[in-house]
């Protein structure tokens, strides 16, 4: 309230008299990162803000009259919907984005990341040849984002490699795969492979992740016990209700399937779930 010493507009309307229109562009970036505290909740206040039969009488306490924002566009940006309010998730329509492929990760850091990086650094393309398995292999081995900013560190951490080199007085530097391990260290994620050796008790799952698919290895293992059933892993309240009920329908065809009733009322099963790359 303007009865507060130091008080100012609200960002809001501040931000309306910078733009100097009353439609303009709204983006409330990582809106998922809002957090409540002693001075109050912001989601709260955006309950009016983004609700179109509201904004209209949007008030302002330090100017204390309406503002219409009925014709501001809001544009949110969250990572995750998880952290933001159910009421304020309603007043919004979700659009969601995937993030990039390794193929267009490839051509970002060709187009843009490694002329970007070279010019910060003060090397020509001359004084390197960063070879294109070398940047799928960062891509691949080194970095794990759906986005792109990790993949930029990793090329300035080539980049500075190089720039030693070259201050101590090489003309030249090929970055291949077996460079990457001495400038960038060993691959912080292994690829692994489905079905590379059959094995009883073990299948091969495809998940979902927030930067793409991937594998899984499901392993199961069955000793003496008390009939109980072990879940561990990385295993989410559907993915655990699955496996019950694959137990429950394994018990109740053991008849037909051949396996011995008194056997598994006198066993455990363990069940654990590898996902790859988390």
């Amino acid at each position: 309230r303007r009865t507060y010493i130091g008080a100012l507009p609200g960002r809001i309307v501040t931000n309306l008299k910078k733009a100097g229109s009353m439609n303009p562009v709204f983006v409330l970036d990582e809106i998922d990162k809002l957090a409540s505290d002693m001075r109050g909740d912001p989601a709260a206040a955006l309950l009016e803000v983004l609700d179109p039969e509201q904004n209209k009488d949007f008030v302002d306490h330090y100017v204390e009259v309406p503002v219409d924002l009925s014709k501001v566009m809001f544009i949110c940006t969250a990572n995750q919907t998880d952290t933001i309010s159910q009421p304020l998730l309603d007043r919004m329509e979700m659009v969601e984005l995937s993030g990039y492929t390794a193929v267009e990760k490839l051509e970002i850091a060709k187009n843009h990341l490694i002329p970007k990086q070279l010019g910060e650094h003060g090397i020509t393309r001359e004084q390197i040849d960063l070879q294109e398995e070398a940047v799928v292999d960062i891509i691949s081995s080194y970095t794990r984002e759906a986005g792109v900013r990790n993949l930029e560190r990793e090329i300035a951490a080539v980049c500075r490699g190089v720039a030693v080199k070259v201050a101590e007085g090489t003309t030249s530097i090929t970055i291949d795969k077996k460079a990457l391990e001495v400038l960038l260290g060993p691959a912080r994620y292994v690829h692994d492979l489905a079905e590379r050796k059959p094995e009883v008790g073990v299948i091969t799952g495809l998940a979902w992740t927030p930067v793409g698919g991937d594998i899984m290895f499901i392993e199961t293992r069955i000793f003496p016990g008390k009939g109980e059933t072990r879940l561990t892993g990385q295993m989410g309240d559907v993915m655990k209700e699955s496996a019950q009920t694959a137990v429950s329908w394994m018990r109740a065809n053991a008849a037909r399937l051949g396996i011995d009733h008194e056997k598994i009322a006198a066993s455990d099963l363990h069940i654990h779930l590898s996902l790859i790359h988390i």
